[in-house]
């Protein structure tokens, strides 16, 4: 079965964030077609009336660079996230245009951006990113292992294409970190020497909803990498592979 895409229209995309350091969210999508399995963002199901599997539909708020605009008028300025509950440079982007949209429109208020995705497409609009005063691309990397990241992440495009997009945005000047959230099964000094040239600061995070993958964990006898204990040594295996650069730890 195909993804199911439905064109929507939309009242606000500028959200309040509860997230640390981060004041506004913007998703243009909802849902997301790389399916990963460990998503936080299923609960979205709940609200949107869609019953089908996460990964298999994407709503596409077809108004968002127009409803921006509209909210940006009156905003207070602060720094936003694109995205939270999605990937905004899925592929669907390429059709769309609508995360470059808004950053078009986010750039003539010069907002702070913090951009985080797993998808190669985010260099197409270097050009604008250039452009903010301040801003940072982040990647998410969550393991060194494509076989891994293939169980975890069925639709994600590789982790060597998003090292190569890490890479390409450092060598254009851009400030760059790498979210490495969840910590998959990896070679943690393998990942850092890989990835640490090409970032400025690093965000590691654990897999907080095991519920969601311990089939697969119990499946390919991985069980020990939902421990306090071995994830912890891992982390601290990460870390100090990354040269003392700033690391956080969610």
């Amino acid at each position: 079965m195909g993804l199911i895409i439905r064109e929507i229209q939309v009242k606000s995309v500028l959200t309040k964030s509860g997230i640390p350091g981060i004041d506004y969210c913007i998703n243009p999508y909802i849902g997301c077609s790389h399916g990963c399995r460990y998503c936080y963002a299923t609960f979205m199901k709940r609200y949107t009336g869609h019953a089908e599997a996460w990964g298999s539909f994407v709503d596409v708020k077809t108004n968002a660079p127009e409803i921006l605009q509209r909210q940006l008028k009156k905003a207070k300025r602060g720094r936003v996230l694109i995205s939270s509950v999605t990937d905004a440079y899925q592929q669907i982007e390429s059709k769309y245009k609508l995360t470059r949209q808004c950053l078009e429109a986010l750039l003539q208020y010069q907002f702070p951006v913090d951009i985080l995705t797993k998808s190669p497409l985010v260099l197409r609009d270097t050009d604008i990113i250039k452009k903010f005063k301040d801003v940072e691309v982040g990647i998410t990397i969550t393991t060194n292992d494509e076989k891994i990241s293939r169980v975890f992440e069925p639709n994600a495009p590789s982790i060597m294409a998003r090292m190569r997009t890490l890479k390409a945005l450092h060598d254009k000047g851009l400030k760059t970190y790498a979210f490495i959230g969840p910590a998959l099964p990896m070679n943690p000094e393998s990942l850092s020497e890989k990835i640490s040239p090409y970032t400025d600061s690093i965000i590691i995070d654990r897999m907080n909803y095991p519920s969601k993958t311990l089939k697969i964990y119990q499946r390919m006898n991985l069980t020990q990498w939902l421990e306090k204990g071995f994830v912890d040594d891992v982390i601290q295996r990460l870390k100090n592979g990354f040269d003392g650069k700033p690391v956080s730890i969610c």
